[in-house]
C-alpha cells in the first residue's frame, strides 16, 4: 500500500518512511499544501498523513479541498498542534485520525493500519484466495501451507490482486502502487513484476493464476483441476 506523507521536515520524513517500510507500506513525500493538491488528484493513494503546518498554508485546507471533491482517502493529521480544538476542528474537516507530534512511529503504522481495516476501506490483516495468503502486516506469502520468500514489490502486486481476486486491476494502478510519485516506471515495469510474481506463484504450487487482459489489466483466478 502507498501513503502520501505531507511534511516538510525533511529529517522527520526519512523517520516516518524508514518506519512505514517496516509495516508495509511505500511511501511518497511532499512538502507544501499546493504539491499535496498535485500529488492526491494526480495518483490514487491508500493513506494521506497530513502535517498542519506546511510552509503555504494550513494542511487541513489540502484536507478540506480532498473532501469537497468527494475524495475518501483515510487521512491521518500528524501536527505539533494538539489543543483540544484543534483535534476537534481537524476531525470536523473530514480526518479520519490525529496524532500529536512527538510520536511513536510504531503507534502511526498501528494507527493506519487500522484504518484501513475499517469498513470500506483496504486493508484486511490477512488476504487470501485459493491456496495463497498474504498477512499484510508482517508481509508474509504463504502459498500451500508454507511461507514463501517473495521480494517486496511482488508481494506489493500480489496484494492489488488478492485485493481484487475474480476481478481485473487496472494496469495504473499497479504502477501508482508502485512507483507513485518516483516516476521511475518504464513501459514494461509493471508486466516485469507481474511475470516474475506468476512463475513464483507456480513454482510454489498456487491454485490461483494470472491472466493478462490486454489493454486493460491483471486479473487473478482460480485455476479448476483438469
Amino acid at each position: 500500500m502507498r501513503v502520501l506523507l505531507v511534511e516538510d521536515n525533511i529529517e522527520l520524513v526519512a523517520l516516518l518512511k524508514r518506519g512505514l517500510a517496516q509495516g508495509g507500506f511505500a511511501a511518497d513525500s511532499v512538502g507544501t499544501a499546493n504539491d499535496a493538491d498535485h500529488a492526491v488528484t494526480a495518483l490514487q493513494y491508500s493513506a494521506v498523513v497530513l502535517d498542519r503546518g506546511l510552509p503555504d498554508d494550513d494542511g487541513l485546507r489540502v484536507l478540506r479541498d480532498m473532501r469537497r471533491r468527494g475524495d475518501a482517502t483515510p487521512v491521518l493529521v500528524l501536527t505539533a498542534r494538539d489543543g483540544v480544538s484543534d483535534r476537534v476542528t481537524g476531525l470536523r474537516e473530514g480526518a479520519d485520525d490525529y496524532m500529536a507530534k512527538p510520536f511513536a512511529i510504531e503507534e502511526l503504522v498501528a494507527r493506519l493500519q487500522a484504518l484501513l481495516r475499517r469498513p470500506g476501506n483496504l486493508l484486511g490483516k490477512q488476504l487470501s484466495f485459493g491456496n495463497v495468503s498474504l498477512d499484510t502486516e508482517g508481509r508474509h506469502v504463504t502459498v500451500a501451507g508454507a511461507v514463501r520468500a517473495i521480494p517486496a514489490r511482488e508481494t506489493a502486486v500480489l496484494e492489488i490482486l488478492l485485493r481484487r481476486s475474480g476481478n481485473v486491476a487496472p494496469k495504473r494502478l499497479f504502477e501508482d502502487h508502485l512507483f507513485g510519485l518516483s516516476g521511475d516506471v518504464g513501459s514494461n515495469a509493471v508486466e516485469v513484476y507481474v511475470h516474475r510474481l506468476r512463475k513464483m506463484l507456480a513454482d510454489a504450487g498456487a491454485t490461483v493464476k494470472i491472466h493478462t487482459v490486454r489493454g486493460v489489466g491483471y486479473l487473478m483466478a482460480e485455476e479448476k483441476p483438469g
